[in-house]
């Protein structure tokens, strides 16, 4: 699809905030509620002894105190978006995906 800095920029849109973190380490101190996202995978697709496409995948978790957000239904509707799993951890929602971009 496109760079991961187009991805970044519709994950701040779709949150409405600047709490969108890439790759964020453990000891960051976030804002909530936030989306963290990393690189996943890359699956290529071959021919003429070349990658011909390459498509990148990436983790996002939706992180927040509202367990029916509406970030996580507009996220769920991105193309090749599928929703991973939900947890609850230090009273805060999880819901995971994964995004390929």
């Amino acid at each position: 699809m496109g760079k991961r800095e187009d991805l970044h920029s519709v994950l701040v849109a779709l949150l409405g905030s600047d709490n969108v973190y890439y790759q964020a380490p453990p000891s960051l101190k976030m804002k909530y509620p936030a989306i963290r996202y990393e690189r996943s995978k890359i699956d290529n697709v071959c021919a003429n002894d070349g990658v011909y496409v390459q498509w990148i995948s990436y983790t996002i978790t939706v992180i927040g105190c509202d367990p029916d957000g509406e970030i996580i239904s507009n996220l769920s509707k991105i193309s090749k978006c599928s929703h991973d799993r939900f947890y609850a951890s230090d009273n805060l929602n999880h819901d995971v995906f994964t995004l390929y971009w």
